[in-house]
């Protein structure tokens, strides 16, 4: 899809909420390649996520894909460029374009863009709260405050085990009433049925094994802990035990934020805790938390908020022209406003003093002044304040007379 000028302007100021949000909590910004080698989505992601298994552009005979998700890229980056060796913990943002090969549909284009953080370097409880902390900062800087952060902790690798074991047995007998998906998924990954958008499966969830009573007593303690920070922080949160995210490399905290404007795909963001990512794809053991959010959903849902974004930035001043000696004095006088900050405009089309009036009022023009052969012969004119009709004699040899009308 086109980003016109007037959806720009929007989502730049998006984006400057996030880089002054992230800027307070001192992260710093990131940007990888559009593509990278198909092989680290497959061991960072997992082969048989919807991501890998359907939804990637690849192309060179597969060898390489337009990047679907952000958090293997940046990591791959902080590896391959000793990011490690900075300090101990990085914290790094990213707002970048992805792509995936689904279906177009609320929010969801085959391209479309995410802004995302992660902490890397540290398995502190305070560092997944602060994860968590941050979205909830940046929605409710943009006045969204109808939604829920679920949350869930989804173990280690070995708590998920024994967990995972227990899941099969149960929906093994199940088998006929689960559509032809979660079969595949019952022998491959068993945990991605608890993601299930079919209203009878998830009927027959409701008695199926949860994942908290097969974690250790220092993993709920540690979950304990950081729901009463979230309390603290007066994060409205829910806790839901078949939250456990779509992409494998998840461990221990799992998240998402959601909202009631979006219909059945309610997440604005979600993210959690990946400790064995950074090993997988060749570093050092490594615990690292993260999050990613949907700019076109939020973007939904600024809109259905009727959200006043700012204005556009209107021209501080129109220089209307009378023949080409004038036009080359207005690029004379532009430059110099330029300069100082100004913004500037003036006509290219040859027309006339009227047509480029009604030009400046239409564009929202703070001033204007228009330039002849009078005006040159004299080297004074007149500028008009738009909005009052005043106006006031200025040199046309020295820029700082107009200058101390604008700025006031």
């Amino acid at each position: 899809f086109d980003i016109l000028p007037g959806d720009f302007s929007k989502r730049n100021f998006i984006f400057s909420v996030f880089r002054e949000v992230m800027n307070s909590f001192n992260f710093k910004e990131i940007l990888t390649p559009v593509f990278e080698n198909t092989e680290l989505f497959k061991r960072g992601i997992g082969e048989e996520t919807d991501i890998v298994s359907k939804e990637m552009y690849s192309f060179s005979e597969g060898k390489f894909t337009l990047r679907p998700e952000l958090t293997a890229p940046v990591i791959r980056a902080y590896i391959e460029n000793g990011l490690f060796n900075e300090s101990p913990v990085k914290k790094l943002f990213y707002i970048s374009n992805l792509f995936r090969a689904e279906r177009p549909q609320k929010g969801r284009y085959r391209e479309f863009w995410q802004f995302g953080a992660e902490i890397i370097g540290s398995d502190d409880i305070y560092s997944d709260a602060e994860i968590i902390q941050i979205p909830d900062v940046i929605l409710k800087k943009l006045f969204i405050n109808d939604f829920i952060v679920k949350i869930n902790n989804i173990g280690s690798i070995d708590e998920r085990a024994m967990y995972i074991n227990e899941l099969k047995t149960f929906l093994s007998k199940y088998t006929n009433d689960l559509s032809e998906t979660s079969r595949i998924r019952l022998e491959k990954n068993p945990l991605r049925i608890l993601d299930t958008k079919n209203e009878k499966e998830i009927e027959i969830l409701i008695n199926a094994p949860k994942i908290n009573n097969f974690l250790k007593t220092e993993t709920k303690q540690k979950f304990d802990k950081l729901l009463n920070l979230l309390n603290k922080l007066n994060i409205n949160f829910e806790i839901d035990y078949n939250l456990v995210r779509g992409l494998d490399y998840y461990s221990q905290t799992t998240f998402e934020f959601q909202s009631t404007k979006l219909g059945s795909q309610n997440a604005i963001l979600g993210g959690g805790r990946y400790d064995k990512l950074i090993e997988l794809l060749g570093g050092k053991p490594t615990p690292a938390i993260g999050f990613a959010m949907g700019i076109e959903r939020l973007l939904i849902i600024l809109e259905e908020n009727n959200y006043r974004f700012p204005l556009e930035s209107a021209p501080d001043i129109y220089i209307i022209t009378s023949g080409d000696n004038a036009k080359e004095k207005s690029v004379l006088i532009t430059k110099e406003l330029r300069e100082k900050k100004f913004i500037c405009e003036t006509d290219f089309l040859n027309r006339s003093i009227k047509s480029q009036m009604k030009e400046a009022d239409k564009i929202k023009s703070k001033y204007v002044i228009v330039i002849g052969e009078n005006e040159l012969s004299s080297g004074k004119a007149k500028i008009k304040k738009m909005e009052s009709g005043e106006e006031f004699e200025i040199s046309l040899n020295d820029v700082n007379d107009i200058t101390k009308i604008i700025k006031e």
